[in-house]
């Protein structure tokens, strides 16, 4: 199935409201091994908790729009199933000390499990070690280290960098004129950084395209602000700068400034409120999704299966594809954005939970 037309498919059951119908999904091979095959999943939820049970949730930080919409996605979820759940932030990826006192506050008997975002691959791994002896973990988006993990919401971040560089290597076949990119990963060390790195740089390896400047740093606006600067200011020819949303978001403004908007092209390699704008504006080119909204969803649920003795896929995530213009839509904005009156939620008391239609 092309992955448009599945993604249409997993929006429309998402957008379902307190129906639970079915979540068109990728699990792997091997759990826990993003290097092993997809293998197609038609993933039934759960219609409700047996209990109101109360999850400990950690995020790297709210600063952008992408956690904002994986909040939004548990937020849903939660209602929809009857459990409750506390957010804890660690203000950005430098901040893993930070993130490891959070996650020991996990171990509160307040909290039956623990949903992870975690700001670094092994950063954490003995404190996981230590909380997966008293309650489930699972890990949520960010890829992690294995070890105490129970199960795993996410897709590869190897196919998010993959899919935008095979975008610019269809532009630019070996053979053609180079193109010049300026490369900005995210935040050196993050749990998904080396990995969409690898992704990225394998797939332009058979194209006329190559990097030439590379820039690592935190996903706040104002720290890729400055990066985007710094690179235009060293090299103002470039021709593409490819990187992370908040990267995209930045580059877009600043290059309207400079007069250099259509002649310098932007690549982001996840989706955010305003790359899906720019995208539709025709000012950025295209953005790989992962549909952040479900993968919210899919953690609350698996985190109520482990609980429950329930838990039958132990990873999985949506299927990625690439947004551009053509493929823009409401499939996009169901299963990627929360919606523009979304506030985050860092605290959610346990409702009757809305039962599936038979």
């Amino acid at each position: 199935m092309h992955k448009a037309v599945a993604a249409a498919i997993l929006m429309a059951a998402v957008a379902g409201g307190a129906k639970a119908e079915v979540w068109q999904l990728e699990a792997r091979a091997v759990p826990f091994d993003d290097s092993s095959a997809a293998v197609p999943l038609t993933y039934t939820p759960l219609s409700h908790a047996a209990r109101p049970w109360r999850f400990c949730v950690l995020y790297p930080h709210l600063k952008d729009a992408y956690w904002l919409s994986v909040n939004y996605g548990m937020v849903e979820e939660a209602r929809r199933l009857g459990v409750a759940f506390d957010v804890y932030e660690a203000g950005g990826y430098p901040n893993l000390s930070r993130q490891i006192d959070q996650l020991k506050g996990c171990a509160s008997d307040e909290f039956d499990a623990v949903i992870l975002g975690s700001v670094s691959y092994a950063g954490l791994t003995a404190e996981v070690e230590r909380i997966s002896r008293l309650k489930p973990v699972i890990a949520t988006v960010n890829d992690i280290d294995d070890s105490g993990i129970t199960a795993k919401a996410s897709v590869p971040w190897t196919e998010m960098g993959a899919a935008a560089g095979r975008f610019i290597a269809e532009r630019h076949p070996k053979g053609s004129p180079p193109a010049r990119i300026a490369w900005f990963p995210g935040p050196q060390g993050a749990g998904w950084v080396i990995f969409v790195e690898a992704g990225f740089r394998a797939a332009l390896a058979d194209s006329s395209a190559e990097i030439v400047m590379t820039r690592f740093g935190d996903t706040g606006t104002e720290e890729q602000v400055l990066l985007v600067e710094e690179v235009l200011e060293a090299m103002p020819d470039i021709d593409y700068l490819v990187g992370s949303g908040p990267m995209a978001e930045a580059a877009v403004p600043i290059l309207r400034a400079r007069g250099l908007e259509g002649k310098v092209k932007v690549v982001s390699t996840y989706l955010s409120h305003a790359v899906y704008r720019g995208v539709v504006r025709g000012r950025i080119l295209a953005a790989p999704t992962d549909s952040p909204v479900l993968q919210g969803r899919l953690s609350i649920e698996m985190a109520v299966r482990a609980l429950e003795d329930r838990l039958t896929t132990y990873h999985a995530g949506p299927p990625v594809w690439t947004v551009k213009p053509e493929t823009a839509g409401v499939a996009v904005i169901e299963g990627s954005l929360a919606p523009a009156s979304f506030v985050p939620v860092f605290s959610l008391e346990a409702g009757p939970a809305a039962k599936a239609s038979p």
